[in-house]
C-alpha cells in the first residue's frame, strides 16, 4: 500500500494533481482543504495517501495530514459513503467544523455538502460519534485537543477505558496539565464517575 508520497508537483487540476516521485507520476485527488494549501507547481511537497483497489481501478487520495487522512478512511468505514462522498465532505467542511457538526449532533451542516442528503448525514452522524477523540477533533467547539490532552486520552485508551469516557476525563483537566499528572487526574476522574 502507499502511505506517503514526497515528491514535485507538476499539475494541479482540482481535485486532481499530479504528483512526480523519482521520475513517476503519481495523480492524486486531493480534499480541497489540501488543494488550497499546496505550494506553487515544480514544488516540493508530502502527502499522506491512501490507495484504494477497485476492480477497474487503482485509485490514489491524498492528504495534508494524518488527521485528515484518518477522518478519510472512518468516512469510508460508513455504508454507502464510498471515496468520492468522503472526499466532498472533506472539501466541503474543515476537520475541526465536521467534528463539531458530530458533537453537535448538527445534520443540516452536513446536508450543505454537495451529494449529502439528510438520511445520508443522519448515518455520518450515528457513524461517526466518539471517532475524533483518537485524532484529537473532538470537543464542543471542535478544537484540536493539546498533545499532551492526546497522549492522556491514548493513554486512558490503552487502561482499557472507552473513547467517550477518555475524552471526558481528558475534558475536564486543566489546560497546562502535564501528561503523567494528566493520566493521575483523569483517574481519578473516572473511579469517581
Amino acid at each position: 500500500m502507499i502511505g506517503k508520497l514526497t515528491g514535485i508537483l507538476l499539475e494541479k487540476n482540482p481535485p486532481q494533481i499530479l504528483l512526480d516521485v523519482q521520475g513517476v507520476g503519481y495523480e492524486v485527488d486531493v480534499p480541497m482543504s489540501t488543494f488550497y494549501n499546496l505550494p506553487a507547481l515544480n514544488e516540493k511537497i508530502v502527502l499522506h495517501t491512501q490507495l484504494i483497489v477497485r476492480e477497474d481501478a487503482h485509485l490514489l487520495f491524498g492528504f495534508a495530514t494524518r488527521d485528515e487522512r484518518g477522518v478519510f478512511r472512518q468516512l469510508l468505514k460508513i455504508s454507502g459513503v464510498g471515496p468520492k462522498m468522503a472526499l466532498a465532505v472533506l472539501s466541503g467542511m474543515s476537520l475541526a467544523d465536521l467534528a463539531a457538526a458530530v458533537s453537535g449532533k448538527d445534520a443540516t451542516r452536513l446536508t450543505k455538502v454537495p451529494g449529502v442528503g439528510k438520511k445520508t448525514a443522519e448515518r455520518l452522524l450515528l457513524e461517526l460519534q466518539g471517532k475524533f477523540v483518537a485524532t484529537g477533533l473532538a470537543g464542543s467547539a471542535g478544537v484540536a485537543a493539546t498533545s499532551a490532552g492526546d497522549d492522556v486520552v491514548n493513554a486512558l485508551l490503552a487502561l482499557g477505558y472507552n473513547e467517550k469516557e477518555a475524552g471526558w476525563a481528558a475534558k475536564q483537566l486543566p489546560a497546562d496539565c502535564g501528561v503523567s499528572e494528566g493520566i493521575r487526574q483523569a483517574l481519578k476522574l473516572l473511579s469517581k464517575s
